[in-house]
């Protein structure tokens, strides 16, 4: 038996939060009777609808996708690009990436079809780490780079603090490598934070999200998350800190 608001969730209809709303609201039938109360159980057994549509029960999946650069963090595209979706082939279950990675950025990106997984992920109150490296045009020097640390000013707000590394520069071609860690998830977020600065990305990957990484994994490749992945996800999420 599970909540109701985490049956809805769980089959990416919406977040707990969202589907307690409708509850409220009187837009979920158990069994063809409306339900108002936030407590109620259901089992598999329980027919359940929401605005009229019934609600098909998934089993919960976890992936975890090495995303290629020039392809859209989504589920389809009007202009008929590669999907994220497409390197899932054979997999049963409605899945969605957790966030997204930009159409020319690369690297690790989660997919599940638990919607309140994904919310949790996302909200960026839960302060989850997640690390890029950059290839930038010119070469940031300790005042720029200190600038990223402390947050930079950007159209939609401050940034928060940021670790940034240095790991490598050309000279010659006059570009340099950058790791940066944030935890918010903006629109192209580490790509305007450069350009804030005056070194525009040319080349940008996600290596790290949370405990993940690439190791292992090429890009297009894809592995399912195991249950003890999850759990920690789930424990830094609602903790702000990794229990192993």
């Amino acid at each position: 038996m599970e909540r109701l608001q985490k049956v809805i969730a769980h089959a990416g209809i919406a977040s707990r939060r969202k589907a307690e709303q409708l509850i409220l609201d009187g837009k979920v039938k158990v069994n063809g009777k409306i339900v108002r109360e936030l407590g109620v159980k259901v089992s598999d057994q329980d027919r359940v609808e929401v605005e009229g549509i019934p609600v098909e029960r998934e089993e919960p999946v976890y992936f975890m996708l090495y995303k290629p650069k020039g392809v859209i963090s989504s589920v389809k595209d009007d202009k008929d690009r590669k999907v994220v979706t497409d390197f899932l082939e054979g997999i049963e279950q409605r899945v969605y990436p957790i966030g997204r990675l930009d159409y020319d950025t690369s690297g690790l990106l989660l997919l599940t079809n638990d919607g309140e997984f994904a919310n949790l992920l996302m909200h960026p109150r839960y302060e989850i780490e997640k690390v890029y490296v950059a290839k930038v045009k010119g070469i940031p020097n300790k005042t720029e780079l200190k600038q990223l640390e402390r947050g930079v000013m950007l159209e939609d707000g401050m940034t928060a603090p940021a670790r940034v590394k240095m790991m490598s520069i050309d000279k010659k071609k006059q570009t340099a490598i950058v790791e940066i860690m944030i935890h918010e998830g903006r629109n192209r977020q580490v790509r305007r934070m450069f350009e804030r600065i005056g070194h525009p990305v040319l080349k940008l990957k996600r290596e790290r999200f949370a405990f993940l990484d690439l190791r292992g994994l090429r890009p297009g490749d894809v592995r399912e998350l195991s249950p003890h992945e999850v759990k920690r996800l789930r424990q830094i999420a609602e903790h702000g800190r990794d229990k192993r």
